[in-house]
Formats: structure tokens, C-alpha cells, sequence
């Protein structure tokens, strides 16, 4: 669980950040977990453009994709979200919060 200060660190990480995934009319499906799981393992955090032809609010699609990779959700504004996991690897960490 990230503390307020730590999300605070994270979420100013994040607006240099490029969405790396949208998610669209197909919803949330495995090639995006995946695509998702590869990207937080060598980012460690992620943004994530939601789609005004998807089937979900930007709210719902973060907590979902969070709750599948074990990922902690920073940030919810607009069609965009950002979450955060630490790399499993300590070798590869990069973000120390």
C-alpha cells in the first residue's frame, strides 16, 4: 500500500510519462494484461489511455487492470491512469519511492 507522499512522488513521475496501452471498444483482455505485466516489469509505472468507445469508465478499467497485475493504482484523471509496480527483479528497480 503507497503512502500519500509516495503517490504524490509517483504521480509527478508520471506527467513526463507517454501512455504505453489504450484501452478501447475490446475492453480489458489478456494480450493488454500482458502487454501491461511487460511494461510495469521494465517501467515500473505506467500510464494507460482509456477510450471513449470503451465499455467502462477510466476508474473501473484502473482498478481491474491493478487488481490482475498486482499493481497499485496512482492516479485517475480524465481518460488517462497511471499504476505502479515494483520491478520483481531488485536488479532491475528503477523508480526507489
Amino acid at each position: 500500500m503507497l503512502t500519500s507522499k509516495q503517490r504524490a512522488k509517483l504521480r509527478s513521475m508520471a506527467n513526463t510519462i507517454e501512455p504505453v496501452a489504450q484501452i478501447g471498444k475490446n475492453s480489458i483482455n489478456e494480450n493488454l494484461i500482458k502487454q501491461l505485466d511487460d511494461a510495469l516489469e521494465a517501467r515500473e509505472l505506467v500510464k494507460v489511455t482509456v477510450l471513449e468507445t470503451a465499455l467502462m469508465t477510466t476508474r473501473e478499467a484502473c482498478g481491474i487492470c491493478a487488481e490482475e497485475l498486482g499493481a497499485e493504482p496512482v492516479q485517475c484523471i480524465g481518460f488517462k491512469f497511471v499504476i505502479y509496480r515494483p520491478a520483481k527483479e531488485k536488479k532491475k528497480r528503477k523508480i526507489v519511492i
